[in-house]
């Protein structure tokens, strides 16, 4: 483990043991003082307020593992500070232990949720409070309200518990407050297995989109079902055998009372026990006898001696009890239907398995012993009936309880489990899904910059979740190195259409002995009016970077038709017939059916669709008067209309066959006046606001402007 998270882990169990001690410091400072509170939640807010939900649940469910070495039943209500973590951690968690005002929220649903489960916790354990903190409290409710015993304990409980939860809630706040910002984070518990998020990505990180159910909520789907079945099943089997066990127990008894019984009757004697009762000698000192042991029993609820005849039970001894006034010896009882089904076996003598069943004497387990005279007949039976009700109510006390354990760990299982989840599984998957779902592509240094963010979530969860973590790690190297490969291969393709257009234009322009370095001039002039658009917002929804570059590209293009233009008129030093500059008109249409074969064979090559508009729109004019489609206005495609200008600028200043170069003053003013008419005025405002940048490439030699251009 790296000294950060170490030094990390230290300061959380340093936090852990320090709730604990103030929980079981403040219980014993509350039992010492005498003061109507518990102070045992104290430490387990403030662990839940710096370390979140796993330390503040540890801290509550522990307290009462520790307190129940002292006072056993401590051990129950581990399920009241598991909840009070709870409460304390989800509203700390949402600010409401910023401000001293909101405390009072956290304090109240608290104290009435908490108390309420407390107080009926406590009515299933003990039944109406007799002593402790609230038995006073709840007593007086009693007597001066209309409350019942049930609702007088659950005010009481509550009431008591507002308190403690103000005043603990307050300390804890206090406290809260007390603690530097900046060492706040070293107490939050947290489990990194990768390279710890920023808030801003943990945020995203909880919400990545997903399809139908996240995993956390599939891995609560079948966690808390199981653990509730797991907590069912352990509490039914717990329930069934402490039954059993306790009826068996009951059993023992029976037989054990029954078995004194029988030690003191003479089965020789029974028919003048019969007769004559509390006449006969002895009697009286065997009801006694018989008194003392149901006295030394508390679960011995009846005690007597019947015989057994067709005609019903013949009572021998039936002792007198405080609600029910025992039968006369002699007194002929009818035999209940319980006993019926048995009543062959009674008449010949034999035992019967103890029975437990209800009636209208109520739940009893009763044990029917023979007692045998000296010739081996059943003078009569020793009867015991122990009392039932005692162990339904010890069996309510007994699920109480272990409903109480069994959710209170159910709590602390399931805070650790998805904790585990959290930092082992959810977090470190969906930060590989942002991390490949925003893996860019566009661009060298951004594909870069995220293989480099991949590789620092230094995932490390040892699991198939780090397998599949190095395995997007290297799809990303292979990705960045295929791309790089690509982009390369794609920089020298560039590089040779590059060249390719330039010796294209150059075997055009070699034909035209009088061209000089036009193709070249003219797409430098071409990017300067570009980029003088672009700086004073003209036509910028068009002049995209990708337009840009592609009308650069293509330029030297503009006059690939000229190929199909014969030398005689290309290089005539004179001024052409009608006949002639009709032929030289057609290498418009010429360069664009040129342009279309090789669109035909490279469609997505976009700079190739520009060449063709250069190429067979580059004379048109804005008026509508230029060859060959005579459109006007924006219906000239964009590209051309800038074409136009920078070509017929370079040959005003250009020396041709048949004419000389016009001055650059000259040149502009004709640009000038053409504007609305021959060019669109927009683009020639551009190109006079560059005038000294077009200067300067009109006063290029030939070698410079190739050296600049190439």
């Amino acid at each position: 483990m790296p000294d950060k998270q170490q030094s990390k882990a230290a300061w959380v169990i340093g936090l852990m043991l320090s709730g604990l001690a103030i929980n079981i410091l403040g219980a014993e400072l509350a039992a010492a003082t005498g003061v109507v509170l518990y102070l045992d939640s104290i430490g387990t807010a403030l662990a839940s307020l710096f370390g979140g939900f796993v330390p503040g649940i540890l801290v509550g469910f522990i307290t009462n593992l520790i307190k129940a070495f002292i006072d056993g039943p401590s051990i129950y209500y581990g399920l009241i500070n598991v909840l009070i973590a709870v409460f304390v951690a989800y509203f700390a968690r949402r600010g409401w232990f910023d401000k001293i005002h909101k405390v009072i929220v956290p304090v109240l649903a608290t104290g009435i949720f908490v108390g309420t489960i407390s107080s009926i916790l406590t009515w299933f354990l003990y039944g109406f409070a007799t002593e402790g903190i609230t038995a006073d409290l709840a007593a007086w409710f009693n007597s001066k309200t209309f409350l019942s015993m049930f609702f007088s304990q659950i005010t009481a409980d509550v009431s008591i518990d507002l308190l403690d939860k103000l005043v603990s809630f307050y300390i804890a706040f206090a406290v809260f407050q007390l603690i530097p910002h900046k060492v706040r984070p070293n107490l939050m518990l947290t489990g990194w297995k990768q390279e710890p998020l920023s808030m801003e990505m943990l945020r995203i990180a909880r919400k990545t989109r997903i399809r139908s159910l996240s995993l956390r909520a599939k891995i609560l789907i079948v966690l808390i079902p199981s653990m509730f079945a797991i907590a069912i099943a352990g509490t039914l089997i717990s329930y069934l055998i402490y039954v059993n066990m306790t009826i068996e127990d009951r059993k023992e008894l029976g037989q054990t009372v029954a078995t004194l019984e029988t030690a003191l009757i003479d089965p020789e004697r029974v028919d003048d026990y019969i007769e004559n009762g509390e006449k006969a000698p002895g009697y009286t000192d065997i009801e006694k006898k018989l008194t003392e042991i149901s006295n030394s029993a508390d679960d011995v609820e009846y005690i007597y001696v019947y015989r057994i005849l067709e005609d019903g039970y013949h009572v021998v001894f039936d002792l007198d009890t405080p609600d029910l006034k025992g039968a006369d010896p002699g007194e002929i009882v009818p035999i209940e239907d319980t006993f019926k089904p048995y009543l062959p076996q009674l008449l010949e003598g034999e035992e019967i398995e103890p029975l437990v069943y209800t009636d209208r004497y109520g739940y009893l387990l009763t044990v029917y012993k023979p007692i045998y005279d000296s010739e081996g007949h059943c003078s009569c039976y020793a009867c015991v009936d122990i009392s039932m009700k005692k162990l339904y109510d010890a069996g309510l006390i007994f699920l109480a309880k272990l409903f109480s354990l069994f959710f209170g760990l159910f709590i602390v299982i399931l805070a650790v489990g998805l904790w585990l989840t959290k930092y082992h599984i959810i977090l470190p998957v969906n930060t590989i899904s942002y991390s490949v779902s925003h893996f860019a592509h566009d661009r060298d240094d951004a594909m870069e910059q995220h293989v480099k963010q991949i590789h620092e979530l230094a995932i490390g969860t040892g699991d198939e979740v780090e397998t599949l973590y190095d395995a997007v790690s290297k799809m990303a190297d292979d990705d960045l190195a295929f791309t790089q490969d690509i982009q390369k291969k794609n920089d020298t393709i560039m590089q040779m259409q590059s060249g390719l257009i330039m010796i294209l234009a150059d075997i055009v322009e070699s034909r035209d002995k009088c061209t000089g370095d036009h193709v070249r001039k003219t797409a430098k002039y071409v990017e300067i009016i570009m980029e003088q658009m672009k700086f004073m917002d003209i036509y910028t929804d068009q002049l995209t970077d990708e337009f840009m570059k592609n009308v650069c590209d293509s330029a030297p293009l503009h006059d690939v038709g000229k190929i199909h233009v014969p030398d005689a008129i290309l290089n005539k030093p004179g001024k052409l017939t009608d006949e002639e500059f009709t032929i030289m008109k057609e290498h418009t249409t010429a360069g664009a059916e040129i342009l279309d074969r090789a669109i035909e064979l490279v469609p997505d090559t976009g700079y190739l669709r520009e060449a063709k508009n250069l190429a067979l729109y580059h004379h048109e004019k804005w008026n509508g008067t230029g060859y060959p489609m005579g459109v006007s206005g924006e219906d000239i495609p964009l590209s051309a209309r800038i074409m136009a200008v920078a070509d017929v600028f370079d040959a005003l200043v250009s020396k041709r066959s048949y004419k000389e170069g016009m001055p650059f003053e000259k040149a502009m003013s004709i640009i000038h006046e053409g504007a609305g008419s021959h060019f669109d005025a927009e683009i020639v405002r551009a190109f006079e606001s560059a005038e000294d940048e077009v200067r300067r490439v009109s006063e290029m030699t030939m070698e410079a402007s190739v050296n600049r251009i190439i």
